[in-house]
């Protein structure tokens, strides 16, 4: 099996899995983290279906319309949770760009090997939509626990540790695409 599908089989599993891996609200400020981090992993294996989706169709990355829904449902729904729209759109900015960033690398390396790997059909709407929807509610429910540490001055140190610790239980290193987009993903955590 080739490295590009492994990777989309990866992305459908681990995906399918997010509901279930996802119910509990996190119980306090580390495990929100925790939660977080391991959420937007989730969110960035996504980007491989979202990637193959628009190599299918010829649709671009960008899509700034999308993107504007997306900020502002989480700015709506962080007002209802007591968090700052700034910050919420700012969270929600980052994660977005790590995700652009996931389907530029892999269309990229996709153009260069003249075809993308073999995969089922992806339908954005119906498929892959969806379950970024749930995905998104996680991270909303984790976002209340993280909000008190984005001021403090361990922040980016915390957020760093955070993603380290992740990389490490999954036994990913840091150099990979999918551990660089998953710290552009938690930079919009601090500050805001």
């Amino acid at each position: 099996m080739n490295r590009w599908r492994l990777l989309a089989c990866v992305a459908v599993l681990a995906a399918a899995c997010v509901p279930q891996a996802w119910a509990a609200p996190p119980a306090d400020a580390a495990d929100s983290l925790k939660t977080l981090v391991e959420v937007s992993a989730d969110r960035l294996a996504m980007a491989h279906q979202v990637a193959l989706s628009k190599w299918d169709s010829g649709g671009a990355v960008e899509d700034g319309g999308r993107e504007a829904v997306v900020i502002m449902s989480a700015v709506s729904q962080g007002e209802g949770l007591g968090l700052e729209r700034i910050w919420v759109a700012s969270v929600f900015r980052a994660q977005i760009e790590a995700n652009k960033l996931v389907q530029y690398s892999l269309m990229a390396d996709w153009a260069r090997a003249g075809a993308a790997p073999d995969h089922a059909p992806v339908d954005l709407v119906r498929d892959v939509r969806p379950q970024l929807d749930i995905i998104q509610k996680t991270m909303m429910a984790a976002l209340p626990g993280v909000a008190p540490m984005r001021t403090r001055k361990t922040c980016r140190a915390e957020v760093a540790a955070a993603v380290n610790d992740y990389l490490y239980r999954r036994q990913l290193p840091a150099g990979t695409l999918d551990a660089i987009a998953l710290d552009r993903a938690m930079a919009g955590v601090c500050g805001g």
